[in-house]
């Protein structure tokens, strides 16, 4: 993951810029009166974890109350999303979540207990990544062809760790086995940084998981990256391919994540946050901590939020199904 020394600094950075623009336009009044919760539903250091610092620190300068981090982690990303879903719609609660949580999840568990769309009130899309293929580098392949040739060649000794059933990871990961006609073991842990450790210690081989956890275990060495599952390489890994280039077309799948507060949240308050969250995404400082994640921010009104979980729906159900993912 990101080292503490960078997010300091581009916490500092985004701190600086936010604090202007709150003398220029944010004046503390009226909301946020009072610290606001931002669920986190993932352990610390992965990547919506990280993200959230950025843009809890860069609220906190904007409105001139703190914005707290609160990561609540476990079942796929639903535990904290159901958490946030209850909540009083008074503003002091917010979820910041992905299509781990918000779209596969709520399509794999038999209850999660809130619907994505109906139990909150979306304020704003923030950032956008890419999904990287590692492996452990002490094994053989350098390559998702070699790699594909040594699953085929040992069957079922291969694990993958992934952040959870029903994540983004996993259900990447259940894609590439169908693509391959490959089988590797499935290792779900309660969180991306979780999983990582674990490829990193030898534990299990290999994991699909964001950029930002893992640039910095590339460069030193401790991952090999084998591909990216963006539709373009990324700059951060010029010379790595894309799972297309790969030889699978299919395996194109990006994360997201969105910020949330409950169901009849104040449109006032959810209007003053969709303001704050775009002022900051249109930073200098806030677009590079986050290109330093390995993303590029979004934004726009809260309604595309619910338009991107729409979209997402409908492209992950119909594999969700044709794989027959369960979990309870």
């Amino acid at each position: 993951m990101t080292s503490r020394r960078e997010l300091l600094i581009a916490a500092v950075g985004v701190g600086l810029a936010a604090a202007q623009a709150q003398a220029q336009g944010y004046p503390n009044q009226g909301y946020p009166s009072r610290p606001v919760k931002i669920i986190v539903p993932t352990v610390a250091g992965g990547t919506v974890d990280v993200i959230t610092r950025l843009i809890a620190n860069d609220l906190t300068s904007r409105l001139g109350a703190s914005f707290i981090v609160d990561n609540r982690s476990g079942a796929g990303n639903t535990l904290g999303s159901r958490e946030a879903a209850r909540a009083d719609p008074d503003g002091t609660t917010l979820l910041m979540s992905s299509t781990s949580g918000q779209v596969i999840s709520p399509l794999v568990y038999k209850t999660v207990e809130y619907d994505p769309i109906k139990s909150f009130a979306p304020i704003g899309l923030v950032a956008e990544g890419s999904i990287i293929l590692v492996v452990n580098p002490s094994l053989p392949f350098k390559s998702v062809a070699e790699l594909v040739a040594y699953a085929k060649a040992n069957p079922g000794k291969l694990d993958y760790g992934s952040a959870g059933t029903g994540t983004v990871p996993h259900l990447t990961g259940e894609l590439f086995k169908s693509a391959a006609g490959i089988n590797l073991v499935h290792v779900p842990y309660r969180g991306g940084a979780l999983s990582i450790a674990d490829v990193i210690g030898g534990n299990v081989q290999m994991t699909f998981e964001a950029s930002s956890p893992l640039l910095p275990h590339i460069r030193d060495g401790r991952l090999r990256a084998l591909a990216v599952t963006s539709k373009a390489r990324i700059p951060d890994l010029p010379d790595v391919p894309t799972a297309v280039e790969s030889g699978y077309p299919d395996l194109v799948v990006t994360t997201w994540t969105g910020l949330f507060a409950p169901a009849a949240t104040d449109p006032a308050i959810v209007g003053k946050l969709n303001g704050a969250l775009n002022d900051g995404l249109r930073s200098p400082a806030l677009q590079s901590a986050l290109a330093k994640v390995g993303n590029l921010p979004m934004g726009g009104p809260p309604e595309a939020l619910t338009q991107m979980i729409v979209g997402e729906k409908e492209k992950w159900a119909p594999i969700v199904k044709a794989l027959n993912l369960k979990a309870d």
